[in-house]
Parts: C-alpha cells; structure tokens; sequence
C-alpha cells in the first residue's frame, strides 16, 4: 500500500534544511506579520498592457530596456457627428405648430470609434498594444503619455 507523505512533518529533508514546498515567498517579521518583497523598479506608467518604470517597459512579452527603445503611436479612431433620428422625427411632427421645432435639426450626437495603437521596439523585442477610444480626447491623452516615455528613454 502506498503512503502519502506527511505535510505536518519537518520536510522532506528533515528538520531545518530547506524550505517546504509551500512556504510563503514573502519575508515573516518578528511581529509575525508578513512583508511582501519591494519591486526593484515601481511602475510609473501603464499604457494599455505596457507598465512602464524609470528604466524599462513590461510587456507580456517581456522587459524591454526604455534606453534606446522605440515608441510609435498609431491614432486609428474616428468620431462622427450624426443628427439623432429623434431629433428629426420631433421637427417633422411640430414644424406646422411651430417654425422653432426647425432647431431640433440643430442637436449632434457625436460618438467615437476606434482604437490607438501604442508599440514599443527595442533589445531585440517588439511588442504591440491597442487602446480602445471611447472620447475624441483619448489619441491626444496616449500621445502625451507615449512622449513622457520617450523622454524617460532618451
């Protein structure tokens, strides 16, 4: 018959040489707390899915050093203004009341669509990213962002 190995014993190497496989990664003080591990480098700045820090770029597909890094945006969003159709209906129905209706034909509904596109190249890695745009400032605001981190790589 098979036996399970003990979890409540000192370790598969006997008592005090080596940690157990499910000891907690983060540093226990003598108050009995527990203290996670600081980040060598905080990030400053998250574009999309790209977190960037004083001297690199996280990307899913790795670090990538901001020093000599290449930054592109790509704004592909568009915003369209559009009278509403109810706009319309209500000037049709009131125009023989009133000639005043004639200034519902005046209401715009803008809405914006698209995304920006945001990629990064450099040690020998290339990693891109698109941004939803939801409001004709959100090229603008990634441009401004994009240009921080140029600055940080130069």
């Amino acid at each position: 018959m098979h036996q399970q190995p003990d979890p409540y014993s000192d370790g598969p190497q006997g008592p005090d040489q080596g940690p157990h496989p499910w000891d907690s990664p983060f540093q226990q003080h003598a108050s009995g707390g527990y203290e996670a591990p600081l980040p060598v480098e905080s990030p400053i700045l998250t574009i999309g899915d790209i977190s960037i820090s004083q001297s690199t770029a996280v990307t899913p597909s790795g670090r990538i050093p901001l020093k000599g890094s290449i930054w592109t945006v790509t704004d592909m969003s568009r915003t369209e203004e559009n009278i509403p159709a109810w706009a319309i209906v209500v000037a049709i129905l009131f125009i023989w009341t009133c000639f005043l209706s004639l200034l519902f034909l005046l209401v715009k509904d803008r809405r914006t669509t698209g995304h920006v596109q945001v990629s990064v190249q450099g040690g020998g890695m290339y990693h891109s990213t698109a941004i939803p745009a939801h409001h004709p400032g959100t090229g603008p605001h990634i441009h401004q962002q994009v240009n921080y981190v140029r600055s940080l790589a130069a």
